[in-house]
């Protein structure tokens, strides 16, 4: 089973094709030839699930002002740019001046390689594709900014190349989202916690996206205008999407109650309404409220709700923890999960470490089908309820930390390793075994010199280069651990 994506995934993408104006008179019919080329990258872009405007040809200085003004009037998130033939810097200069969004240069030619016994210079020209690449990175350099990224490869048939043009869709998939997303949160750090502190304003400046503050009365408004059938509707929902067995070693633990199935159900509704009418993309919380109280019952049976969220693409974030939160969604935009995590104990005989938390998680990651367990207490937090239980799908996995330095820049803490097979705590927490180059010992000695917070983003698959490109693009510091 699988939660369905609520918001579909997209960007804004431009694609601008360069060539050397000179040429059109010299050659008949190769600027008509190299549009058709730019067709090609348009046709392959478009199936990434972006909108792509195509702005056509900037082959001088000229043009290229006259194409700077429709990427700034464009509000797009990502420049591709198609390197059809040699083209000189001015067909570029100014826009890596002036444009403060990924450009990645394409360069995707034709051939296979040049027919030699019946090569000819209007041949050459059309496979060109590569030649003015070190003119534009020099160039790009020389304006104040990095080195863009570079594609190269073949036009047709070209594994490798399609597979890279489709990683930097899912990065403008991030960027499109990160900077207009409304993030909730509610309460305050849970006491003592020192790394969880996280400046709102630093989060737009570098991320660009809100943060609302809301109040938990905000969702007992929802809580108290509740329809039964909603209701009896989430139930039935979370009972066919997770096992409720019996308790096995843990005390803490029994079998999911009618109580907590029924509370889990009603904060479930009411988050969704919540999230609805606040119009959020993802939601930090800490709160306890007064004992005995029903605001109290609703704010500490959140993690049934926001793991359903979280897996329909609501990253939804324990423990007030904004940069975790931000983290899960970019994982969730990459569709490689994002669960909420942290370091649990060594398994010294499997050179592994559990990773997990209490909750939310992203169940569209799990390896079998996620357990409810009812908890007769949260341990280190008040209340009690349902939990949330499983083991992420084995194979490779990526972890990222955003954390804060002592500038009060944000920075990108990113490891590879493997989910591997493992018993796991019958606690009513997500726990999966972890496993990270060389050993379990020196990984975690060199993760935690980097200065994570103790929280992190957990992922299949690995994605450190990706993870990394979205750190580059925005600005931001990264480490990759293990690399």
């Amino acid at each position: 089973m699988k939660i369905e994506r609520r918001k579909k995934l997209t960007a804004n993408v431009a694609l601008l094709g360069v060539g050397h104006y000179t040429y059109w008179e010299q050659f008949d019919g190769l600027l008509d030839e190299l549009m058709e080329k730019l067709d090609v990258l348009q046709e392959k872009i478009e199936k990434n699930d972006v909108a792509v405007t195509n702005l056509g040809m900037s082959d001088c200085a000229e043009t290229a002002y006259e194409k700077l003004q429709l990427l700034k009037q464009g509000n797009f998130d990502m420049l591709f740019v198609d390197m059809l033939t040699y083209a000189t810097s001015s067909a570029i200069g100014i826009i890596f001046k002036e444009l403060n969004i990924p450009i990645v240069l394409v360069a995707l030619q034709p051939l296979d390689a040049l027919d030699y016994a019946n090569a000819n210079t209007y041949m050459q020209l059309c496979n060109d594709d590569i030649c003015s690449l070190p003119e534009f990175t020099g160039v790009a350099i020389r304006m104040g900014k990095n080195s863009p990224p570079v594609i190269i490869g073949k036009r047709y048939g070209d594994v490798q190349a399609d597979s890279e043009l489709k990683r930097w869709c899912k990065i403008g998939h991030v960027l499109h989202d990160l900077k207009s997303a409304r993030i909730g949160h509610m309460g305050h750090v849970l006491e003592s916690m020192l790394d969880m502190h996280t400046d709102p304003t630093a989060v737009t400046a570098t991320f660009g996206c809100h943060v609302v503050q809301v109040e938990p009365k905000d969702i007992m408004c929802h809580m108290n205008s509740l329809k039964s059938a909603d209701v009896e509707q989430m139930k039935a929902q979370i009972l066919s999407f997770f096992d409720t067995p019996d308790p096995h070693s843990d005390p803490l633990t029994k079998k999911l109650t009618d109580e907590d199935l029924d509370i889990a159900s009603r904060v479930a509704v009411a988050l969704e309404t919540f999230t609805e009418t606040k119009d959020l993309d993802g939601f930090a919380y800490y709160y306890e409220g007064a004992p005995d109280t029903d605001e109290h019952k609703m704010v500490t049976n959140l993690i049934v709700g926001n793991s359903l969220l979280t897996s329909a693409g609501f990253p939804m974030c324990g423990e007030f923890d904004l940069k975790t939160c931000i983290a899960m969604m970019i994982m969730d935009r990459l569709e490689i999960g994002g669960s909420f995590a942290e370091f649990h104990p060594i398994d010294f005989a499997n050179d592994s470490v559990l990773v997990g938390h209490d909750g939310p998680h992203h169940l569209n990651i799990a390896h079998g089908k996620p357990v409810i367990r009812s908890l007769k207490k949260y341990h280190g937090k008040p209340g009690k309820g349902a939990g949330v239980e499983f083991n992420i799908r084995k194979g490779p996995m990526t972890m990222l930390s955003i954390s804060v330095k002592v500038d009060g820049q944000f920075k990108f803490i990113i490891a590879e390793g493997e989910s591997i097979d493992g018993a796991i705590p019958p606690t009513g927490n997500t726990n999966t075994h972890g496993r990270f180059k060389p050993d379990i010992r020196t990984f975690l000695t060199r993760w935690v010199k980097e200065g994570p917070t103790h929280h992190f983003a957990l992922g299949v698959g690995h994605h450190a280069k990706t993870i990394a490109d979205v750190a580059d693009v925005l600005g931001i510091e990264y480490t990759i651990v293990n690399s």
